[in-house]
């Protein structure tokens, strides 16, 4: 069996895969890559089935070294990468030993596949990090050598895929409720704009912006929430919950981010305007 070295990594870095879904009776939460998609096709250029686990890259930079050459894929956020000390194209399966990722150019986060897939013990049917729980593997650290999985098939034959920048401003479709008649005015959330905190992380995006005034006093009992809630605690500004939220929360829930939307959210940066708008009608009363 192979195995890759980390030789130098800043920020976070961790491990990632489809995650655990179907466990929140269990309390744990769905974890997983932010931006699956994004995931998915490092994999897929590599020749893995989706599911095996890959590297999620918070803005960078991360060395690696190989005891053998394998095939890496990079993709999400843009920004450069070297191979074998030389300059290497994103969203291509690359060749190599010695593996440089830069610091993201726009976005946030960035996805490397290996050939074969990164071979850590699963835990619940999953290798990602939970930096909630504490489940999986820890982030990586300087010194970690990691596993690498015998290649399951040959690079995709679609070699090359756009590398897509992410924009200043977001438009994020939501659909309203279980909670937004604790709100006096829910709609206001579709009038403001706000801006990613940088106090976001992998459980959740915290928006700065206008407080959402109640409309009801007191606190829900604990309740179950899902990937893409938007919670809105007491200091009236709303939290997006990602891949590692909880499970419950006591805090009403105004709206639900559309699935398709939290890839986008994925690689939304501190300072990025956020605008909501909703994607069914207000029922007729």
């Amino acid at each position: 069996m192979n195995e890759i070295s980390v030789i130098r990594v800043s920020g976070q870095t961790s491990l990632q895969d489809q995650g655990r879904p179907g466990l929140a009776h269990l309390g744990i939460p769905p974890s997983g890559a932010v931006d699956g998609p994004s995931l998915a096709a490092a994999n897929r250029l590599v020749g893995n089935p989706s599911g095996l686990a890959g590297l999620e890259i918070t803005v960078g930079g991360l060395i690696l070294a190989s005891a053998a050459p394998v095939v890496v894929a990079l993709t999400g956020a843009p920004g450069p990468l070297t191979v074998d000390d030389r300059p290497a194209p994103l969203c291509t399966p690359v060749c190599g030993r010695r593996f440089s990722v830069g610091l993201a150019a726009s976005g946030l986060r960035r996805y490397l596949a290996v050939a074969g897939g990164f071979d850590v013990p699963a835990v619940f049917g999953s290798r990602s990090t939970d930096t909630l729980s504490g489940l999986g593997p820890e982030p990586l650290k300087t010194g970690d050598v990691l596993p690498v999985g015998d290649p399951a098939g040959l690079p995709s034959g679609v070699d090359w895929l756009p590398v897509s920048v992410p924009p200043a401003e977001l438009t994020i479709g939501v659909r309203f409720g279980p909670r937004d008649d604790w709100f006096a005015e829910p709609d206001r959330l579709l009038r403001d704009a706000y801006t990613v905190s940088v106090m976001s992380d992998r459980v959740g995006a915290r928006l700065e912006g206008p407080a959402l005034t109640r409309a009801k006093a007191g606190e829900l009992p604990s309740e179950p929430v899902v990937t893409g809630a938007v919670q809105v605690p007491a200091d009236g500004k709303p939290l997006i919950f990602l891949s590692d939220h909880p499970t419950t929360g006591g805090y009403p829930v105004i709206a639900v981010v559309a699935k398709e939307e939290v890839p986008r959210l994925a690689q939304a940066r501190p300072g990025t305007s956020i605008r909501f708008v909703r994607t069914t009608p207000r029922p007729a009363p």
